[in-house]
């Protein structure tokens, strides 16, 4: 129920006057009931004595003349006088009759009676159940020849006391009433001055906790309510100043937490995920709804969860690589740190590390491979350079076979070096492309042109064919020279005799399609992914027999990236293979280049 500060008020001063009428009423009941009875008390003492006094010096025999007695001194004292043995029984009782006598309780255990046969003046004060009233008892002992003979107890009742405590109440309610009148009449009065001004406050500061914090109670008034008005004033001063700070830092951490690479996890005390930045979404395929949930619910992975408990539990920063499956298999470092304070929780970030190890991988295989193709051609030379030595006065005709062995091998090892400084060069950004318009048809038919000579030889048709309106490529020459070059040396090298090897020039709507394609024995699809890749062959033998360093293909894939085009593959067993490449037709906006990736270094096909 929602009161007013018209009720308020009243009822503040009904609480007032009820609590002062009460107090007041409590205070003078208690003191005109203690006043009242201790003049009674004082009065019933004295007449107690006299009784008692009157009572032993009279000689009576029987029940009868003591009721007797009783009755008088009753009537005289104005009060209830009985006569009480020593033993408790009760001889003689102004208010009760002689017939009822016998019937009555015993009274020694009376308190006044205990005092009075102790020797002393007992009083007492309770209810009595033959006359059903309060009642106040004063008790003195009477002797008889100097010995005890019995008690005289004096009682009156204290029915003039009540009636003055339900006077006294009487007065107090109407005292009451009329003072909760005057509080209506002051409180409808004083209200409005006070309701005016409490009602601006009131306003202003809903205004404030709905969110406008412009809004100003400019209160001038020198009392409590003006100074409550200059306090929200200064509060909503100071809320506007923290919420804009507060705002500027939240959209700094946001845009933190955006622009990171590295995922981040933040999990509150009760186990649930609070916070997952764009990264982390991005990086293992989030759903929206993350938040609120456990992280074994977001990322099902126990290695992750074994972490975050381990990190809860010790209370300090731990630190490991996972991996993860799914549709984008990741491998993450995974360091969780305790967040310190009265929230809570823990912070994961979560570091991608699936293209470093990928390339320490391909850099380890890479190495093994220049080592190993190294060795070969080295092994070759010495070997045939020892026994050349020994074979040279005996032998002259084997030493010239010796001598073929280490031409042929320092020639192998020579292409070899050229080819990793020529993928250096282009790994380190250092071979610098000067592109130009060129005329494909001439340009390939001088490529095909080299290569008659020796496709002759091996009854291979060589065949070149374009769009009639071919436009110009934009290429460096010589990188393009490089890749055509490559591209047919393979076909006919890899092809068998009487086999055809096609180049066709095929317009594109910006650029220009290349294919060189044979009809000879195919590769089987599980090496068409590698192909392009470093060092990778399809038939390992046959290529070192034929001379071939293993880098031609990867050599050709970075050159065409470079230039701004890609390149690719389409063969099966016994149908054919197809190499394919494409070049612009205007000058490309090439973006600077970094290292390689692991993409441009994971690709494959037969290499020269």
């Amino acid at each position: 129920m929602k009161l007013g500060l018209r009720a308020k008020l009243f009822l503040l001063s009904l609480g007032l006057i009820v609590t002062s009428a009460v107090a007041a009423y409590t205070y003078l009941r208690g003191a005109l009931e203690r006043s009242l009875v201790e003049d009674v008390r004082s009065d019933l003492r004295v007449r107690a004595r006299l009784v008692a006094r009157e009572a032993g010096d009279v000689t009576l025999d029987g029940p009868a003349r003591w009721q007797q007695l009783a009755l008088d001194l009753g009537k005289r004292a104005e009060a209830r006088v009985t006569f009480i043995r020593a033993d408790g029984t009760v001889f003689g009782d102004s208010e009760v009759a002689l017939s009822d006598l016998p019937s009555m309780e015993n009274h020694r255990d009376r308190p006044e009676v205990l005092t009075a046969l102790a020797g002393g003046e007992g009083v007492s004060e309770r209810y009595s159940a033959t006359i059903r009233q309060r009642m106040l008892y004063v008790a003195a002992p009477f002797h008889r020849d100097g010995k005890l003979a019995g008690v005289a107890r004096v009682a009156l009742s204290l029915s003039r006391v009540d009636a003055a405590v339900a006077d006294l109440r009487r007065l107090a309610l109407i005292a009451a009433l009329l003072a909760i009148g005057v509080a209506v009449v002051l409180s409808s009065a004083a209200a409005p001055l006070a309701w005016r001004e409490a009602r601006s406050l009131t306003d202003a500061a809903r205004r404030m906790a709905a969110g406008d914090l412009a809004t100003r109670t400019r209160s001038e008034g020198q009392d409590e309510l003006g100074e409550l008005g200059r306090a929200l004033d200064q509060l909503a001063e100071g809320l506007s100043s923290t919420l804009s700070e507060l705002r500027a830092e939240r959209d700094r951490v946001s845009g933190i937490l955006t622009g990171m690479q590295e995922g981040v996890l933040l999990v509150d005390r009760n186990g649930r995920v609070a916070l997952v930045n764009p990264a982390l979404r991005e990086m293992l395929l989030l759903p929206p709804d993350a938040q609120g949930k456990t992280p074994l619910e977001v990322i099902r992975h126990a290695e992750l969860k074994s972490l975050l408990d381990e990190t809860t539990e010790h209370d300090e920063a731990r630190q490991r690589e996972i991996e993860v499956a799914g549709l984008r298999p990741r491998r993450l470092l995974v360091r969780a740190v305790p967040l310190a304070g009265g929230q809570g929780g823990t912070l994961a970030v979560f570091v991608d590390l699936t293209d470093t190890r990928r390339l320490e991988s391909l850099r380890r295989d890479f190495v093994a491979n220049v080592s190993h193709e190294l060795r070969t051609p080295v092994t070759a030379i010495r070997s045939a350079a020892e026994t050349l030595d020994s074979a040279l006065d005996r032998d002259p005709g084997a030493a010239r076979q010796f001598l073929e062995i280490i031409d042929r091998n320092a020639a192998r090892l020579h292409g070899l070096v050229e080819d990793l400084l020529d993928l250096s060069r282009i790994d380190s950004q250092k071979y610098q492309l000067a592109f130009e318009a060129i005329d494909l048809n001439d340009f390939i038919d001088h490529a095909l042109a080299m290569f008659r000579e020796r496709a002759t030889k091996k009854g291979i048709t060589l065949g070149y064919a374009s769009d009639s309106d071919l436009p110009p490529a934009f290429a460096d020459p010589k990188a393009l020279d490089h890749v055509v070059v490559n591209l047919i040396d393979n076909a006919v090298k890899y092809c068998p005799n009487g086999s055809t090897v096609r180049v066709h020039a095929k317009k594109g709507a910006d650029s220009v399609r290349i294919t060189v394609a044979d009809d000879g024995p195919g590769i089987e699809e599980r090496h068409l992914p590698r192909l392009f890749e470093r060092f990778y062959r399809v038939d390992a033998g046959r290529s070192r027999e034929l001379g071939g360093t293993g880098l031609g293909l990867s050599i050709v894939k970075n050159l065409v990236e470079a230039m701004g085009g890609s390149v690719g593959v389409e063969s099966k067993a016994g149908s054919g293979t197809e190499f394919f490449f494409s070049l612009k037709t205007q000058m490309p906006e090439l973006p600077e280049r970094s290292a390689p990736n692991a993409t441009n270094e994971d690709s494959g096909s037969r290499q020269s």
